[in-house]
C-alpha cells in the first residue's frame, strides 16, 4: 500500500461563508459540485463517484466555518486519511477563502491539486461566485 501524503490548498471564492457552508455538509450541495450523488444517515455519509461508493463519518462540524470527514473502509474503520474545509475570512479586506486537506498516495499531489481546482471550480459557478 502507498504512503498517504497530505495536501493543503487555498481557494479564494467570493460568497458568503453560509452559502458555502451549506455546499461543503448537505449531501444536495455536495453532490452538487464534489460527487455524483450523496447520502448521509446520522454521521455517516455516502460519497458516489462512477457508481463506487466511498464511506466517510462526520468528524467535525462547526458552523460557517470548519467540517471534517473522516474515511471509512469497507468495515467502517477509519482509514486515517480525511478531507477537510475550512472558511477563512481576512478580518481585514473580508475576503472568503476556502481551504482543503485532502490525502492523496505519494507521488500524486499535482494531479490531487489539479482536480480539486476543477472540483472548486464546479463549486464556484454552481453557487455563482466565479
Amino acid at each position: 500500500m502507498s504512503k498517504k501524503v497530505k495536501v493543503e490548498m487555498e481557494f479564494p471564492i467570493h460568497a458568503s461563508p453560509s452559502m458555502i457552508f451549506q455546499y461543503l455538509t448537505t449531501p444536495s450541495g455536495l453532490s452538487g459540485w464534489f460527487a455524483d450523488d450523496v447520502n448521509s444517515r446520522g454521521k455517516l455519509y455516502t460519497f458516489i463517484w462512477d457508481g463506487v461508493e466511498e464511506k466517510a463519518k462526520l468528524a467535525t462540524k462547526k458552523d460557517n466555518e470548519r467540517v471534517k470527514y473522516k474515511w471509512l473502509d469497507e468495515n467502517d474503520n477509519e482509514t486515517g486519511s480525511y478531507i477537510e474545509f475550512n472558511i477563512m475570512v481576512d478580518e481585514l479586506t473580508k475576503d472568503v477563502s476556502l481551504l482543503v486537506t485532502d490525502f492523496c498516495d505519494e507521488g500524486e499531489e499535482e494531479e490531487t491539486r489539479l482536480l480539486w481546482e476543477n472540483q472548486i471550480g464546479d463549486l464556484k459557478h454552481i453557487i455563482g461566485a466565479l
